[in-house]
């Protein structure tokens, strides 16, 4: 079992959402930190249809039980009765309750007229696993080609189960929340989107290819990040205004996914797919860490007009990264954190690599292999 990074609030604390993928390890960790809670689990049909047909259930019997407001009421799969949610307000306002609200997506809620509690419930986020959380034991090429999942990543056959979290995808949180009306038409985009990861977005591009309207491609884009399928990386700028300059780039949130969508087939070092494949595993590293340890800083990558660029940036310049799932770091590697250094010249730069030790070029450049990488993050050395 892994230790996972994310802190939750103790027992009887605070009322918050908990979103992430399906089968990141939700429902594990919530059944781990609170053992004595109160367990409402809407994935169970009887369950489902009962607070579907009678949503104010869930307050008759909370007000019948009488549990000790220390305790934490967590309610499994949320996104699929919204109604509930004002009997959590009651609840909340009216007997001082707490819950823990885990979900796989939030979007349903939100179409539901669902007002999310007004603010009144804290976010957090649950990824797959890091580094950090498999520790001495984690194998960057198993990552790879497994992905994240905790199940799928231990799995001696991670193709079947990923195919089967592909369609379990597509059949629940899609089509059974009808998110799209054209299922076939979506599986294609699903298709077209992986070739697109790390990549910025042209929403006409992908609507050419899987034959779809400019507006149902953005639309289907929506649905990837609102399930948490997939994020969006922004481009750096100076300083906040109504509209980012430059497309965001996406990243799945799973490059084991990635790998089945794009029909990539065994990542092997030294390949093209192993490069795309390694930058995902870095801004899934860097994305959990911003989260999870709650940094008022945004993640997002550097581009000049004349397509000089690095990949990751946190904060105000205050940390860069490169990529480059390469075992020999060379000037043409540096070219992009050199430029980015002569305009932000208190920025610190990093390339994690695959070369084997850690070293600092005459410039101040840290070239850190994966594993010295994902150490210092996790450690708090590099922030």
């Amino acid at each position: 079992m892994f230790q996972r990074l994310l802190s939750l609030p103790k027992p009887g604390v605070e009322t918050f959402f908990l979103w992430g993928p399906r089968q990141t390890g939700k429902s594990t960790l919530l059944q781990q930190l609170y053992p004595d809670g109160v367990w409402v689990d809407l994935l169970k049909a009887d369950e489902f249809r009962r607070y579907m047909a009678r949503p104010e259930l869930l307050r008759e019997e909370l007000e019948a039980s009488g549990p000790d407001p220390s305790q934490q009421v967590v309610i499994d799969e949320i996104q699929k009765v919204p109604a509930l949610l004002d009997e959590v307000h009651w609840l909340m306002e009216n007997r001082r309750l707490s819950f823990a609200l885990c979900g796989s997506s939030a979007r349903k809620v939100r179409r539901g007229a669902a007002n999310l509690l007004g603010g009144r419930a804290v976010r957090y986020e649950m990824r797959g696993l890091t580094a950090g959380e498999i520790g001495d034991a984690f194998d960057l090429d198993r990552a790879l080609n497994h992905g994240y999942l905790p199940r799928v990543y231990e799995s001696a056959r991670p193709r079947p189960l990923l195919d089967a979290y592909i369609s379990d995808y597509l059949r629940e949180e899609v089509a059974a929340e009808g998110l799209v009306r054209n299922l076939p038409a979506f599986s294609g985009f699903l298709d077209a989107a992986a070739l697109s990861d790390g990549d910025p977005v042209n929403y006409s591009n992908i609507a050419r290819e899987c034959g779809v309207s400019g507006p149902t491609a953005k639309a289907y884009f929506g649905i990837l990040t609102d399930t948490l399928l997939a994020r969006w990386l922004p481009r750096w700028q100076r300083r906040a205004k109504r509209r980012l300059a430059g497309a965001p780039k996406l990243y799945f949130e799973d490059v084991g996914v990635v790998n089945r969508l794009a029909r990539r087939g065994e990542v092997e070092r030294g390949s093209d797919r192993y490069g795309k494949a390694f930058e995902n595993w870095v801004f899934h590293e860097l994305s959990a860490f911003v989260s999870y340890r709650d940094l008022d800083e945004q993640l997002t990558y550097w581009r000049l007009p004349s397509g000089i660029e690095v990949d990751f940036v946190i904060g105000d310049m205050r940390l860069a990264f490169e990529a480059k799932a390469t075992s020999s770091i060379t000037r043409r590697h540096l070219k992009g954190l050199r430029t980015l250094a002569e305009e932000h010249p208190g920025v610190r730069r990093m390339a994690v690599c695959l070369e084997p030790r850690p070293r600092r070029t005459d410039d101040g450049i840290d070239i850190l292999p994966a594993a010295d990488f994902a150490q210092r993050l996790w450690q708090g050395e590099l922030t």
